[in-house]
């Protein structure tokens, strides 16, 4: 007959992380909120976003900082560190630039290829390149994403990023497949509960996205 095991409370290390982890994600969803508050605040009185889509897609490159900012938390807090608003006021400083670059380049080709769909669709031939559009719009996200990864990390300028970024994402293509599903989840999550998505859901899906994103792009890390 086998004895009772006593169940040992966990270590005071242990508590110190998770509490550290849940404090960082909540101070992160708050950051976001509030850098992309031009955006979310546009959103929330105009009626029909989608008649005014060239704003809205200059408008969101807001985001694109505040993303370098949310990803140099979750590379600080890998690290034990708790310094989650200097940690992000840091990334979003340095990254500035480059983030909006990345952003709008991503989201013109965007656009370049939901214009090109919709004339295609005009056509009969049109549902035949259904897969080919699908399959450049995940690439475009995916680029973007990863370079975003690498210039929260690196001094290293976009021109020189895109090309490699792209042959590591096609590479591990079925690690960005899932992310990008999780990315979307994100913002879907964010449009239907803003409550909930901005102060509780967007820092769990955006560490999902940035670890994954972060391990497909490590050779262009420093110190790879």
């Amino acid at each position: 007959m086998t004895g009772l095991r006593i169940l040992r409370p966990a270590r005071q290390e242990t508590y110190e992380k998770v509490f550290a982890t849940v404090y960082a994600g909540l101070v992160t969803n708050l950051l976001l909120t509030l850098s992309c508050a031009p955006l979310l605040l546009a959103l929330a009185v105009v009626r029909d976003p989608l008649a005014s889509w060239p704003f809205f897609a200059a408008l969101s490159a807001v985001c694109a900082p505040a993303l370098a900012g949310a990803f140099r938390c979750f590379a600080l807090v890998e690290e034990g560190s708790t310094a989650v608003l200097a940690a992000f006021w840091g990334g979003y400083r340095r990254a500035f630039g480059r983030a909006v670059i990345v952003w709008l380049a991503g989201a013109a080709a965007m656009s370049v290829l939901a214009v090109d769909a919709m004339v295609a669709g005009r056509f009969a031939w049109g549902p035949a390149l259904v897969p080919f559009f699908v399959t450049a719009a995940g690439l475009v996200m995916a680029v973007a994403v990863a370079v975003l990864v690498v210039v929260t990390e690196s001094p290293r300028g976009v021109r020189g990023l895109i090309r490699p970024c792209l042959y590591l994402v096609a590479r591990r293509w079925y690690l960005m497949a899932p992310t990008l599903a999780v990315l979307a989840l994100a913002v879907t999550f964010v449009l239907v509960k803003p409550l909930l998505g901005l102060l509780l859901g967007l820092a769990p899906l955006l560490y999902a996205v940035w670890a994954t994103t972060r391990y497909v792009v490590l050779p262009l890390l420093p110190g790879s």
